[in-house]
């Protein structure tokens, strides 16, 4: 891969990592109620989910997910159910007020944090069809495959957990309010139906 298609790359992969989606709701929904390190085990989550997605396109399954309309609907369903089911979980929490010096940092809530947000990836179909038409663009044929695929996996990981983490980071400054159930009841109807909100988006979508 060439300085200049990198260049071109890492564009792309600044534009993607910036729109709005599920991974960011899910990044400053963590970050405001739980803090940043929380934010980053699930930011960790989304790019393993990434790079999972990665390794389908390489293997050329992702052209498969693009043509096959059954296996898109399938997964297309799957995502939008647990986007909603997060949303609804959110929206109906106990508005528990925040302890400061624990963060949630027991192995159970970092390791709930991890999977859920590789679900969140995971399940989007929509990632890996749209993945699958960018990555390709950028790939040389006549020169070897596997080290282009690692370079164009660590720039989008790299470009992905820092964006994630600004969204992160700027969650957390909002954490002083959640003092009161008040504030704490509005927060988590607000991040619940962002996340049914996606989820009924990606419900509607079609490729």
């Amino acid at each position: 891969m060439s300085w200049s298609m990198w260049v071109a790359f890492l564009v792309a992969a600044i534009v993607i990592a910036v729109t709005p989606g599920p991974g960011a709701v899910m990044s400053m929904a963590t970050g405001l109620r739980h803090g940043y390190l929380a934010a980053l085990r699930a930011i960790c989550g989304l790019e393993i989910a990434l790079l999972v997605q990665l390794a389908v396109v390489g293997l050329g399954l992702g052209a498969v997910l693009a043509t096959s309309a059954t296996a898109f609907l399938v997964l297309k369903i799957v995502g939008a159910a647990y986007l909603v089911w997060l949303g609804v979980q959110k929206w109906r929490a106990r508005p528990e007020p925040m302890d400061e010096a624990a963060e949630d940092g027991s192995p159970r809530r970092r390791g709930g944090l991890v999977l859920q947000a590789l679900f969140v990836n995971l399940t989007n179909p929509k990632a890996i069809i749209f993945m699958a038409a960018l990555v390709p663009q950028f790939i040389d044929p006549r020169a070897p495959q596997l080290p282009q695929f690692v370079i164009i996996g660590v720039t989008m990981v790299v470009v992905d957990t820092l964006v994630m983490s600004c969204y992160a980071g700027l969650a957390t400054r909002f954490r002083p309010l959640l003092r009161n159930p008040r504030a704490l009841r509005l927060q988590n109807r607000l991040f619940g139906g962002l996340f049914v909100g996606a989820g009924a988006a990606l419900a509607a979508s079609s490729r």
